[in-house]
């Protein structure tokens, strides 16, 4: 099976570990993953704050450039960029204005042949469970994990899970032989957006998630946006200074997790590029040797 890709801007740089372990576990499947040639920043986030038709811009060409390349499916690891390519997909196919005034911005004409995938339901819809439980040789038995899905099912254009109760990180979890712990903050808000702005408030709502978790003696957070990654993993230095805590959370990414139970190497995974490790716990479990 081949598949698009498009790593974005945060697989190519700070979440390169999810780039990597994406690759890996997919691999492992037989899954073949072919790059946009050429893709652009999607403007997830700030291009809409300078000018909305690049907001829109940005992603048209990327699906333009996916067609030209004879993908039909697009795979966007990060939650940002794949509710920007689905979304501008949707609008385009309903609004024939706004599809003409893009084609004449980027000189080319998309034809609405791209479906847009995130991780979680290309796992579900074209790996389908069976397949994902048939590559696992190592049962990560006894690690207790809490799924943080954050922001993700509620992006414009997203409907991959239940909006208010999603559940689907929990069922990959399972299928891995892990303990998936039922917990109050799978959904809340990391402030991921406001770290640099109104770094206090990304603080204050990060520490709630941390406290949230350590209540349930988890071994780590499983987590499939960058951004909430990088938010919840790097941020737990500052947080232990600022409120006292001593948070060691582990901050992994479900594909790692899925790498870890295909008995992938831990570098090849990208584990060794995390702030908090999580070595001596995945060792502790018997998921790793020392």
């Amino acid at each position: 099976m081949q598949v698009g890709y498009y790593p974005g801007c945060s697989l190519e740089s700070s979440a390169k570990e999810f780039d990597l372990s994406i690759r890996a576990i997919l691999q492992e499947m037989k899954i073949s993953l072919k790059d946009i040639p050429d893709w652009n920043c999607c403007g997830a986030s700030p291009a809409h704050y300078l000018n909305e038709e690049l907001a829109q811009a940005l992603p048209y060409r990327n699906l333009v450039k996916a067609e030209e390349a004879g993908l039909d499916r697009v795979i966007s690891p990060c939650p940002a960029c794949y509710s920007h390519l689905k979304h501008i997909h949707e609008e385009v196919l309903k609004e024939t204005h706004l599809a003409d005034r893009l084609e004449s911005i980027v000189g080319k004409k998309y034809n609405g042949g791209i479906v847009s995938k995130h991780l979680l339901d290309f796992i579900k819809e074209d790996i389908g469970f069976d397949r994902l439980k048939s590559s696992v040789k190592l049962p990560l038995s006894r690690l207790r994990v809490v799924n943080y899905y954050g922001c993700l099912t509620r992006l414009p254009g997203v409907r991959i899970d239940d909006m208010e109760n999603p559940t689907l990180m929990d069922e990959v979890i399972s299928i891995l032989g892990g303990e998936a712990l039922e917990w109050s903050h799978k959904t809340e808000c990391c402030g991921a957006s406001l770290s640099v702005s109104r770094t206090e408030i990304a603080l204050r709502l990060v520490n709630s998630i941390l406290e949230a978790a350590k209540e349930r003696q988890v071994d780590c957070i499983a987590v499939v946006c960058p951004l909430c990654q990088s938010n919840l993993d790097t941020r737990q230095g500052d947080i232990n200074k600022r409120f006292g805590t001593t948070y060691e959370i582990p901050i992994l990414y479900l594909s790692q997790l899925i790498g870890l139970a295909q008995k992938l190497n831990y570098s090849q995974l990208g584990l060794d590029r995390l702030v908090t490790s999580p070595q001596n716990i995945l060792i502790e479990k018997g998921i790793i040797e020392k």
